[in-house]
């Protein structure tokens, strides 16, 4: 569990509905429900509309990441690959090949298979870095659909806003009723400007770092296998690895 993020995100929340109510204001009057139907199912209608239905569901798949994001065990696999370079070096490719049917992890078990299978260093290269590539363009497209809530998110509350003052007018023979309406309308532009910059545009940001910290992860997983590959010296490996940081 990500608790800087759950932090974050309260804290956000927080500090934005208890500044409201140290101004006189009432917490109940941010509670709206119309307000909240407009806002979330226009936001979300319109970037189905405009998403492909494979690329919505990915990035619906991926929110979980950002409040339980998976640890990368970078400089663990690091270590790994040096000891199957040592392994290699001394007895060939095929002292890997336990650990190649046994791998978890499955762009690893790929790479590991192909280098079991005497696969050319030129060719190992080019197919992991062929799968590295549209996996990360897989990824990125649905960290974006974020990206799109949070821009359309502050323009279906101005539409939920009108609509409200709409409804409002009808009353404008009733003072207090009137000023009711039209405060009650303005609570779906809090929504839309709200659920943009509190939650929609920092968690497409953060899908974004994470997918780029899961390709680091997988160049490092290319790095070490290709230059097991050429029988580069395990020193060397280790040398060449020891240059990748989440930091």
């Amino acid at each position: 569990m990500d608790k800087l993020a759950i932090a974050g995100f309260f804290l956000a929340v927080i500090a934005v509905a208890g500044g409201f109510v140290m101004e006189g204001g009432s917490l109940t009057t941010l509670l709206h429900l119309p307000a909240f139907f407009i806002v979330a199912g226009g936001t979300v209608g319109a970037v189905m509309l405009q998403t492909p239905s494979a690329q919505f569901q990915q990035g619906l798949k991926m929110l979980p990441w950002v409040f339980h994001s998976e640890q990368i065990p970078l400089q663990h696999t690091a270590q790994r690959i040096v000891n199957w370079g040592t392994a290699a070096r001394g007895n060939g490719f095929l002292a890997l090949e336990d650990d190649a049917l046994s791998e978890q992890d499955e762009f690893l078990h790929r790479g590991l298979n192909m280098l079991v299978d005497g696969v050319e260093p030129g060719v190992l290269q080019d197919t992991l870095d062929a799968e590295l590539s549209l996996e990360h363009e897989r990824l990125m497209r649905g960290a974006r659909i974020f990206d799109a809530m949070g821009g359309y998110s502050p323009t279906i509350g101005i539409i939920g806003a009108v609509l409200g003052l709409i409804q409002a007018l009808a009353n404008i023979s009733e003072p207090q009723l009137l000023g009711m309406g039209i405060a009650t309308a303005f609570v779906a532009t809090i929504y839309g400007v709200g659920f943009a910059n509190f939650f929609f545009l920092p968690v497409g940001n953060k899908l974004k770092n994470l997918v780029e910290q899961r390709t680091l992860y997988h160049e490092l997983i290319v790095e070490g296998l290709v230059s097991i590959a050429h029988g580069e010296n395990p020193y060397n490996i280790e040398r060449k690895l020891a240059a990748y940081r989440l930091e």
